[in-house]
């Protein structure tokens, strides 16, 4: 795809993002026929908002079924998609409505492209800390279940809002994340709904899905920089919420994070 047209795709996209409007489809001669032409398009949503970081969908079953896909596809963070614990988080116009609890690295060290993949062990030493995330996606197609992963990867990866919440204890690299509980909640007027997942849920391991978004970003010639995160993927099937709704996150051990919806 030359890249005036992956512009144009992008645009549309990011017109739709901005307006809180929604797409049928991308035009017809810009329409990504490959993983690739998907994430040369995905590239243009930090054009003006610089990039803090990644996020993986569709790193568990339920959430593969969510948005129509059998495997996981990458996303950028930027600045103006980032919440703190302590912010409102807009509602606006989020037809996906769920919530997700989310495994969140941070890393200390660069990361660049190469011609042998990196091992799990390789992307743990270059891990700064551990933080605990809730992630709100949404996607710009009026049917996001049926466009398939190019497209979905053009949306950057249903990527919306994200809350950025507390860094674990030191002593995280103790705990097998993939046997780790997590346990949350969605309090409304009605009541409280309560949900629980575990960190197998994300790839396997938390851990294996960090290493598997780091070999997919670096295979496109991307340098992953230190100080960027990746939020893994969900530990729970994706929580349905509404405006209003307070979402907590519970952790054990490695803490909570909450999401207060306005």
């Amino acid at each position: 795809m030359d890249n005036a047209r992956a512009i144009k795709a992008a645009q549309s996209l990011l017109d739709s993002l901005k307006q809180g409007a929604i797409i049928d489809g991308l035009p017809e001669n810009c329409r990504p026929q490959s993983r690739d032409e998907g994430y040369q398009i995905q590239s243009h949503f930090e054009d003006e908002d610089p990039r803090i970081g990644w996020k993986i969908a569709a790193t568990s079953t339920a959430g593969q079924q969510h948005i129509g896909i059998d495997g996981p596809i990458a996303g950028r963070l930027t600045e103006n998609m980032v919440f703190a614990e302590d912010d409102i988080v807009p509602f606006g116009p989020n037809r996906m409505a769920v919530a997700e609890a989310e495994f969140v690295f941070q890393f200390a060290h660069v990361l660049t492209p190469r011609a042998s993949a990196y091992s799990q062990d390789e992307v743990m030493a270059a891990v700064g800390g551990l933080y605990l995330g809730i992630e709100l996606p949404d996607s710009r197609y009026s049917d996001f279940a049926i466009v398939g992963a190019p497209h979905l990867i053009a949306d950057n990866a249903c990527a919306y809002q994200f809350v950025w919440g507390p860094e674990a204890p030191d002593d995280w690299q103790s705990v097998d994340l993939a046997a780790h509980k997590v346990f949350a909640t969605v309090q409304n007027e009605a009541g409280i709904s309560h949900h629980e997942g575990i960190g197998a849920n994300v790839l396997g391991d938390p851990k294996k899905a960090l290493c598997w978004l780091v070999n997919e970003i670096t295979s496109l010639g991307i340098t992953i920089d230190a100080g960027e995160i990746v939020t893994t993927g969900t530990c729970v099937v994706p929580m349905p919420i509404a405006k209003g709704d307070r979402v907590v996150a519970d952790f054990g051990v490695l803490g909570s994070v909450t999401c207060q919806l306005g």
